[in-house]
């Protein structure tokens, strides 16, 4: 959901009884609200009244915790809040518009077992957006990893199966402070002739659209030119053991029978079922 610049961000509790809304940013710390945040159960709240912090650009973590409990004991599933600058008008006060969606992780299930991946909806969200949303209808089910370099990475998500494919469109880049280590999870794109010795021009970095790549070992020369937007929190040694299938060529990458994407799920965080915790601080916040 889009909330245009300068209007109220209204949240719906859908639970019985008395709840204390809870605003935190995305890596934990919590905000302050300017006035009391406890809401009935089934009631509207109009949480940029509460939170003055969404005046702000940022991302933010929305949940509902029952009166008396602690914040890891939250029900359902919490609201990520993107505030963003509207690149479209005039830099200024309240141009700002919001989305809000609900926390989300994904399963990736292949022929050597499951790959829990985790978000970065504060570093890349356009990223995060277009990767569930394409994993939501499916599009991923059935592919493969096209392309694997033991030691650096793994890469599938191409329909083609040959890196040379992808879903129709281009994302922009969203180039970020996440390192490249093992485990995280970034957007292949179209390689610039020019690189290293300089960042990738403009039609390069932006010819992402579906590919993606989980990194093997720590690749610093990857930090800044490709968009890392998320994280494997479970199942590294599925990743391991797809990077050692055999290879009909060295040289590209190119398996001899490429490792299936069976399918991608997109599951709902929940208190019971929260991969976040670390990522978000919410254990040091149960302390």
């Amino acid at each position: 959901m889009w909330v245009a610049p300068g209007q109220p961000v209204k949240v719906k509790v859908q639970t019985e009884g008395k709840v204390e809304l809870v605003l935190t940013e995305f890596s934990g710390r919590a905000v302050e609200p300017q006035r009391p945040a406890e809401i009935a159960g089934g009631a509207d709240a109009d949480i940029r009244a509460i939170f003055p912090a969404l005046d702000s650009p940022g991302t933010y973590l929305l949940y509902a915790v029952p009166a008396g409990r602690s914040l890891p004991e939250f029900l359902g599933t919490p609201l990520v809040i993107n505030v963003r600058a509207d690149k479209r008008l005039p830099t200024g006060a309240n141009l700002l518009v919001t989305r809000i969606e609900p926390l989300r992780y994904a399963v990736v299930d292949t022929d050597q077992g499951q790959i829990g991946m985790i978000f970065y909806y504060d570093s890349a969200p356009n990223t995060t957006a277009n990767f569930l949303s394409l994993a939501s209808q499916g599009y991923y089910d059935g592919l493969t990893f096209h392309r694997i370099v033991p030691g650096f990475v793994i890469q599938g998500g191409d329909p083609r199966g040959d890196g040379r494919g992808g879903p129709g469109y281009n994302i922009g880049a969203e180039f970020n402070d996440r390192k490249h280590e093992e485990g995280v999870v970034s957007m292949a794109r179209s390689g610039d002739p020019l690189e290293p010795q300089m960042k990738p021009r403009y039609e390069f970095a932006n010819s992402a659209g579906s590919q993606f790549f989980i990194c093997l070992s720590p690749r610093e020369h990857l930090d800044g030119r490709y968009t890392a937007f998320a994280q494997v929190f479970s199942g590294m040694e599925a990743v391991r053991n797809l990077a050692k299938v055999p290879l009909a060529d060295e040289k590209t990458g190119r398996p001899e029978k490429p490792p299936i994407i069976r399918k991608v799920e997109v599951r709902m965080v929940s208190a019971a079922d929260n991969p976040y915790k670390d990522l978000c601080g919410l254990k040091s916040i149960a302390k």
